[in-house]
């Protein structure tokens, strides 16, 4: 594992420090605008006080910060591989280039030592699970691994009154950031209820740091709706999302490739409305995130 300097001295001094996947730059948006959002979302954690952590494997080494070398190799390239944590040792063992998902995200962010992670939207339980088994390993990482995931909900592809109930079974806490409604990514808005509803980064931070202080493993799902004028009519959206899932069942696609493949049709179908509310949302949860950091930071050394 390789921690960029920037990120090291972040963590030796104690300072705030957010990770970020990668898996939305080779996988989530088209080139440049993968690019450009990588390097906006990690000039607005800067501008907050907090350290941008971008994680990825890069010729089969686990790397924690990316220079823009880096960067320009997971946005442009087309030999990237889609890295959850069973891909892992494969992908160090070959020196491929990998970029992380949720899981493996959090996995490598908690082995470097970093409590804050934001992305677009967590993975959970596939529609039609029950004769499937579709279900996301960031939902077992969770349940496992000490990190808060900021997060605008899970998903609105997936199956969300499953996927609360996994992480409920799981011990996951999922705070409502002044909602009382789990978003569903595009809107924020499903018309289902979170655990707790939390009006300020403080008191999220003060909850992470009595979770973990009392042994309570695990991560917990800090669910931060995308702002209302960047948000897609959820009627509209569901209907787009159904017509995507049919399509994906009719040409047998399954597994990893089901998320790329009904995000690209959503894109296509909206005429890229819901990529303009995802770059949006990854903004905002980015925010949230830097502060949260900042909290924890606090938080944790009182």
């Amino acid at each position: 594992m390789t921690i960029s300097s920037e990120v090291h001295q972040a963590l030796t001094n104690k300072k705030p420090v957010v990770a970020l996947e990668s898996t939305i730059i080779s996988h989530g948006l088209p080139y440049p605008q993968n690019l450009e959002m990588a390097k906006k979302v990690e000039d607005i954690i800067r501008s907050e006080g907090a350290v941008p952590a971008t994680i990825a494997i890069i010729n089969g080494e686990i790397r924690i910060g990316l220079d823009e070398t880096a960067l320009n190799v997971l946005a442009e390239s087309e030999d990237v591989m889609k890295i959850s944590r069973r891909d892992i040792p494969y992908a160090l063992a070959k020196g491929k280039h990998g970029a992380t998902t949720v899981s493996s995200t959090m996995f490598f962010a908690a082995q470097a030592g970093i409590k804050v992670f934001a992305t677009g939207g967590i993975g959970g339980v596939h529609r039609g699970a029950h004769t499937t088994f579709d279900i996301s390993a960031d939902l077992e990482e969770l349940s496992q691994t000490d990190v808060a995931v900021v997060c605008a909900g899970a998903k609105s592809i997936l199956d969300l009154p499953k996927t609360l109930e996994y992480l409920e079974t799981k011990g996951v806490p999922v705070i409502g950031y002044k909602t009382d409604e789990l978003p569903a990514f595009y809107t924020n808005s499903s018309d289902l209820s979170v655990d707790y509803r939390v009006d300020d980064v403080a008191s999220i931070a003060r909850m992470m740091y009595a979770k973990w202080a009392q042994g309570l493993n695990g991560g917990m799902v800090i669910a931060n709706p995308i702002p209302a004028s960047d948000a897609l009519d959820k009627d509209y959206i569901n209907s787009v999302i159904d017509s995507a899932i049919v399509k994906a069942e009719n040409q047998g696609i399954t597994g990893k490739a089901m998320t790329p493949f009904l995000l690209d049709e959503v894109q296509k179908a909206t005429k890229g409305a819901s990529l303009k509310a995802n770059l949006a949302l990854v903004y905002n949860n980015a925010l949230v995130a830097a502060q949260l950091a900042g909290h924890y930071h606090e938080a944790s050394n009182q």
